[in-house]
């Protein structure tokens, strides 16, 4: 397995060989799950058990070149974060033109498409929804991480089961607290707090406002900032200004409604901490409705986060055919999870393809 630091610095000129395994001495590299601009996502099958299946990210590091130390503290966030809500990284590999990443394969889908999937859909499905993602990122904050680009489409679902957990994704942006103050604008505009617009130094509060937004999403299907000019759009985060219109708002609780507002405030110090999110009575009480949603959330979400939908069915296709062509060569020791999320495919509701 690979040590600290990647890319060859710092290294001995004479490596003791049985240090560096090379990844196919311990997995099958398989067929192309997704592309990026700097690396391909690949099936990967553990030799010593045949059946049992990982996703493994290639970095092509000419293309990274003069980026190295973002990859490196992904790599060095992923290492410290071991909770059952975070994608966990396995191990890594490096060879003289690539890093290799062994992660954990999640194969339920996008957080928005399983909701417009589902026939039935509440307030407590949604609080259900936050309550995992609260306690990942609280897990986070006290590892001293802050994620800085929570978003619906870094909420995976871990396999296609019904009442499989979500998970949260892409830790590209995350970074420690101990490595300094952070002023850097990044994110992704709509989901960006108020302080990382302002250029002010910020923490862990901006991945409180990031679940405020989701939270606003998942309620009713559409984002509570938009505007097709960046700078008006930025101008409303700025100023926090946002509506719970009618008649979209009109059956949600009190309870969500002032949830939101603690999430989505601009003063960082009146903001809510994770912990106090977890403790609100729409996450731990009674207070989330449980009237069924569905087909007005569901409507907006197709309306206003639609994908291109030809190109994501001829993706899902390929990957479909791909796991098909897998299993047969496997057949007797396909894992249980390989076999599920083949059926599920079949039928259009494997989350594989969704992550290109």
């Amino acid at each position: 397995m690979l040590k600290m630091p990647l890319f060859g610095r710092d290294r001995k000129k004479k490596e003791n060989k049985e240090d560096k395994l090379a990844i196919e001495e311990k997995y099958n590299l398989k067929d192309v799950l997704g592309t990026g601009a700097f690396s391909t996502v690949k099936f990967a099958e553990s030799k010593a058990n045949p059946g049992e299946m990982y996703a493994v990210k290639i970095i092509d590091k000419k293309a990274l070149k003069g980026k190295e130390d973002s990859l490196e503290n992904e790599i060095k966030v992923l290492r410290r974060l071991k909770h059952p809500n975070i994608v966990q990284l396995l191990e890594t590999f490096e060879d003289k033109s690539r890093v290799f990443l062994v992660m954990e394969l999640v194969t339920g889908g996008e957080l928005f498409d399983r909701i417009v999937e589902k026939g039935s859909y509440t307030e407590k499905d949604a609080s259900g929804l936050i309550r995992q993602v609260l306690e990942a990122v609280d897990y986070m904050h006290e590892q001293g991480v802050v994620h800085r680009d929570l978003k619906p489409e870094n909420l995976l679902y871990y396999s296609p089961d019904e009442d499989s957990k979500i998970m949260i994704s892409d830790f590209g942006l995350s970074k420690m607290e101990e490595s300094g103050i952070m002023a850097t604008a990044c994110g992704t505009p709509g989901y960006v707090a108020p302080e990382v617009l302002a250029q002010k130094p910020y923490g862990k509060a901006v991945d409180v406002w990031s679940i405020g937004v989701i939270s606003y999403i998942l309620l009713c299907g559409y984002p509570p900032f938009y505007d097709e000019n960046d700078a008006n759009l930025f101008a409303q985060i700025l100023k926090g200004e946002y509506e719970f219109h009618s008649p979209y708002w009109d059956d949600i609780s009190d309870s969500a409604k002032e949830f939101i507002s603690r999430l989505m405030t601009v003063h960082v110090d009146q903001r809510f901490t994770c912990k106090q999110a977890l403790a609100h009575p729409w996450i731990s009480g009674n207070a989330a409705a449980t009237k069924n949603i569905h087909g007005t959330v569901s409507e907006q979400l197709k309306k206003n986060f639609a994908k291109s939908r030809w190109k994501q069915a001829y993706h899902a296709t390929t990957v479909i055919q791909k796991m098909k062509k897998m299993a047969l060569t496997n057949n007797s020791n396909r894992s249980p999870t390989l076999q599920r999320c083949i059926s599920e495919a079949d039928n259009g509701a494997c989350g594989c393809a969704d992550r290109s």
